[in-house]
Protein backbone atom coordinates (compact mmCIF):
# COMPACT_ATOMS: atom_id res chain seq x y z
CA UNK A 1 0.00 0.00 0.00
CA UNK A 2 2.86 2.10 0.54
CA UNK A 3 3.81 1.41 -3.10
CA UNK A 4 0.83 2.49 -4.05
CA UNK A 5 0.82 6.16 -2.43
CA UNK A 6 4.06 6.60 -3.72
CA UNK A 7 3.17 5.97 -7.00
CA UNK A 8 -0.34 8.19 -6.76
CA UNK A 9 1.52 10.77 -5.44
CA UNK A 10 4.74 10.83 -7.80
CA UNK A 11 1.74 10.89 -10.93
CA UNK A 12 0.52 13.89 -9.31
CA UNK A 13 3.24 15.54 -8.86
CA UNK A 14 4.70 14.89 -13.02
CA UNK A 15 0.89 16.14 -13.78
CA UNK A 16 1.64 19.04 -11.74
CA UNK A 17 4.80 20.36 -13.49
CA UNK A 18 3.13 19.49 -17.06
CA UNK A 19 0.69 21.87 -15.81
CA UNK A 20 3.28 24.60 -14.93
CA UNK A 21 5.83 24.25 -18.46
CA UNK A 22 2.19 24.24 -20.35
CA UNK A 23 1.52 27.48 -18.30
CA UNK A 24 5.11 28.81 -19.40
CA UNK A 25 4.57 27.84 -22.68
CA UNK A 26 1.54 30.46 -23.25
CA UNK A 27 4.58 32.93 -22.48
CA UNK A 28 6.16 31.36 -25.85
CA UNK A 29 3.24 30.61 -28.45
CA UNK A 30 5.65 28.91 -30.77
CA UNK A 31 6.41 26.47 -28.56
CA UNK A 32 2.95 25.07 -28.18
CA UNK A 33 3.11 24.37 -31.92
CA UNK A 34 6.01 21.72 -31.64
CA UNK A 35 5.05 18.16 -31.26
CA UNK A 36 5.60 18.27 -27.53
CA UNK A 37 3.57 21.35 -27.19
CA UNK A 38 0.80 19.87 -28.76
CA UNK A 39 0.94 16.58 -27.01
CA UNK A 40 0.95 18.45 -23.42
CA UNK A 41 -1.64 20.40 -24.71
CA UNK A 42 -4.26 17.05 -25.30
CA UNK A 43 -3.10 16.09 -21.62
CA UNK A 44 -3.52 19.34 -19.65
CA UNK A 45 -6.20 21.23 -21.48
CA UNK A 46 -9.40 18.69 -20.71
CA UNK A 47 -8.55 19.49 -17.15
CA UNK A 48 -8.17 23.28 -17.24
CA UNK A 49 -10.73 23.79 -19.22
CA UNK A 50 -12.83 22.56 -16.60
CA UNK A 51 -11.83 25.90 -14.57
CA UNK A 52 -11.92 28.00 -17.73
CA UNK A 53 -15.97 27.39 -18.16
CA UNK A 54 -16.35 28.99 -14.42
CA UNK A 55 -13.49 31.63 -14.24
CA UNK A 56 -13.63 33.82 -16.63
CA UNK A 57 -10.27 35.67 -17.74
CA UNK A 58 -9.06 39.08 -15.62
CA UNK A 59 -8.40 41.41 -18.51
CA UNK A 60 -5.30 39.57 -19.89
CA UNK A 61 -4.66 37.41 -16.77
CA UNK A 62 -6.69 33.89 -17.12
CA UNK A 63 -6.59 32.58 -13.45
CA UNK A 64 -7.53 29.25 -13.73
CA UNK A 65 -4.54 27.53 -13.66
CA UNK A 66 -3.74 28.94 -10.77
CA UNK A 67 -7.10 27.40 -9.48
CA UNK A 68 -6.38 24.34 -11.09
CA UNK A 69 -2.76 23.30 -9.65
CA UNK A 70 -4.43 24.54 -6.30
CA UNK A 71 -7.57 22.00 -6.65
CA UNK A 72 -4.87 19.20 -8.15
CA UNK A 73 -2.57 20.10 -5.17
CA UNK A 74 -5.61 19.43 -2.62
CA UNK A 75 -6.47 16.54 -4.41
CA UNK A 76 -3.28 14.80 -3.73
CA UNK A 77 -3.02 15.75 -0.33
CA UNK A 78 -6.87 14.62 0.19
CA UNK A 79 -6.58 11.11 -1.57
CA UNK A 80 -3.23 10.68 -0.29
CA UNK A 81 -4.01 11.41 3.26
CA UNK A 82 -6.93 8.61 2.99
CA UNK A 83 -4.69 6.00 1.37
CA UNK A 84 -2.23 6.70 4.24
CA UNK A 85 -5.10 6.60 6.86
CA UNK A 86 -5.94 2.91 5.40
CA UNK A 87 -2.40 1.66 5.84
Amino acid sequence: MVQLTGIIGFAFNIYYYMIIIYILMSWLPQLRETSFGEMLGRLVEPYLQIFRRFIPPLGMIDISPIVALFALHFAQRGLLSILYSLV
